[in-house]
């Protein structure tokens, strides 16, 4: 008994180690990357202070703050991020669910997929930045359109790796299912969406970013509010500050979409 308990004791100190070890590197790496963003910008700001680059064209640190207290006093910077906020959420739910219906579609129909995987192929393949124009065209200017160009850029990849994620279920599961007397739409619920969930997860940070960087394509062409009609009007009217401020605040949003992902992948990692 005495031999087990300081076994036992033992594992739990080098389990606290461990612990407190990883921790430590955790802290470490948050450290460093904070040390290394703030002296990007003293650089930054020095360099612009300093005449070494020119601020009119490269902006700095000050000048992205000044902007961005501008824009927030007019009342129109909420306003911006939100509909591109919106926009992208819209988009990225559509592209879940149209690559959610089409993979499983594709699953259940061996012929199906023989036919639309080339067509789906030269699809994912396309620059969509070509369709924006066409979409423009067909549909107006307007949220329709932009939220259009946003499920374009992902969709096709989407419908592309959710159906790679089914079809690489183990077999010898499914047949399982089929021994017991169960059907083809039992062993897609029981067996191929259960083990699909870290494929659909990673899929789903994916086209988060796309979802984000079509939205962004289609304020470009077709908006007259949101951070992509901010850029293009930005570098229109020589306000490169302008421009800076609304590429941060994307980085940011794109940032702060694939953390809440990841945290519900987090979730959901224990129970599968």
């Amino acid at each position: 008994m005495k031999k087990n308990k300081t076994r036992t004791a033992v594992e739990l100190s080098r389990q606290e180690a461990y612990v407190q070890g990883r921790k430590r590197y955790k802290r470490r790496i948050t450290s460093m990357r904070a040390v290394i963003f703030f002296l990007f910008l003293a650089l930054w700001q020095s360099a612009a202070s300093t005449g070494l680059i020119d601020s009119f064209f490269f902006s700095s640190p000050v000048q992205v703050i000044q902007c961005f207290w501008e824009l927030l006093t007019e009342k129109s910077l909420l306003t911006h991020i939100g509909i591109t906020l919106f926009e992208t959420l819209a988009s990225f739910l559509l592209v879940f669910l149209t690559g959610m219906v089409c993979a499983t579609l594709l699953w259940f129909s061996s012929g199906f997929s023989e036919v639309a995987e080339p067509y789906l192929v030269i699809l994912n393949s396309l620059p969509k930045s070509a369709l924006a124009p066409l979409f423009i065209v067909w549909l107006g200017t307007g949220t329709v359109t932009i939220i259009t160009a946003g499920i374009s850029v992902a969709v096709f990849g989407s419908i592309i790796s959710l159906y790679t994620g089914f079809s690489q279920v183990e077999p010898e599961k499914i047949t399982l299912i089929y021994t017991l007397g169960g059907t083809k739409r039992d062993a897609f619920q029981k067996v191929v969406l259960p083990n699909s969930i870290p494929v659909i997860l990673s899929t789903m940070k994916v086209n988060i970013g796309l979802a984000l960087v079509g939205v962004v394509i289609g304020e470009f062409l077709a908006a007259r509010r949101g951070l992509g009609y901010l850029i293009i009007y930005g570098s229109q009217v020589f306000q490169m500050h302008m421009v800076i401020t609304s590429i941060i605040l994307l980085c940011l949003i794109a940032m702060g979409l694939y953390l809440l992902i990841q945290q519900m992948e987090r979730r959901l990692a224990g129970r599968f």
